[in-house]
């Protein structure tokens, strides 16, 4: 007779294509789902997945059973979870961390729409997501996609950044991308981080070389560097978002063909992937974005 663990053991060593990352996720130990994946196999009477020396890659008939078992297993966790959650008080808690400028601009002014308390953390996507490790966050929205056994990822958005500087700023009129790119050079930069986050981005996607800028300022908060520019400071990278909310008089975008895409995700525990204040605050994010 199959347990149902078994499944369950073998859908997450399909998403993870490794049973000690999939041990991990299940916080369970590796002979324990390697168990489960041969009683499997041996109940199926076929095998499973083909075993190479970087990870497991599934057999037809692996797909074959996992087409037929996800969708079964996802509908009965999220019946449990919606079972359990008929029984807590109406009103649900999440804890969600996000960039201070995405906070600012996307969350907070929607804040008393939500139907449900939150516990904010802001910080840099590193500290975001090892808060989400220690389940001391249960969704957070970054930029970044860290292969992190556990931890499922959905789009939520594409930002668009977008070259700022100060309103007085003489620029060049011209077409010609090497011009641009030497001017722009010559420039004093504000930057985010010393890694020149987006900066460096623009430069590859439409100069297709490294940027050779030194910045004059690091300074890790958008608004304020906005209004760095504002002051005469420099040029920097904004995105649109924040640009148009808090655009003035003193800062005015340039060579808006150098704009440049930059995904944002939702990411979150992979066991916690049916809790219903998760979905519910996704798709308030979403609706309102």
């Amino acid at each position: 007779m199959v347990d149902f663990e078994w499944y369950r053991s073998f859908c997450t060593i399909y998403k993870h294509n490794s049973v000690s990352e999939a041990a991990k996720a299940r916080i369970m130990t590796q002979p324990a789902m390697s168990q489960h994946l041969a009683a499997l196999e041996a109940e199926v009477g076929e095998i499973l997945f083909v075993r190479t020396s970087r990870k497991l890659i599934p057999t037809e008939r692996g797909k074959e059973l996992y087409s037929q078992l996800a969708p079964l297993i996802e509908s009965l966790e999220e019946t449990t979870m919606n079972f359990k959650s008929a029984s807590l008080p109406t009103l649900m808690v999440i804890k969600i961390g996000a960039a201070h400028e995405f906070y600012t601009e996307k969350i907070l002014p929607r804040l008393h729409k939500y139907n449900m308390s939150t516990i904010s953390s802001l910080g840099t996507a590193d500290q975001l997501i090892e808060l989400l490790k220690e389940d001391k966050l249960d969704l957070i929205i970054t930029s970044k996609r860290y292969q992190a056994p556990g931890i499922e990822y959905q789009k939520l958005m594409d930002e668009e950044f977008v070259i700022v500087a100060p309103s007085d700023c003489e620029i060049p009129d011209t077409d010609n991308l090497k011009s641009m790119e030497q001017w722009l050079s010559s420039q004093n930069w504000i930057s985010y981080g010393l890694d020149l986050p987006m900066i460096r981005r623009i430069w590859r996607e439409h100069f297709k070389k490294r940027p050779q800028i030194r910045p004059n300022h690091i300074i890790p908060d958008l608004h304020l560097i906005l209004k760095a520019i504002g002051n005469g400071a420099g040029l920097s990278a904004i995105p649109t978002y924040l640009f148009e909310s808090s655009a003035n008089e003193r800062t005015k975008v340039i060579y808006e063909d150098l704009r440049v895409k930059n995904e944002l995700f939702f990411a979150y525990k992979l066991k916690h992937k049916h809790l219903p204040q998760i979905h519910e605050m996704m798709t308030l994010i979403r609706k309102d974005i």
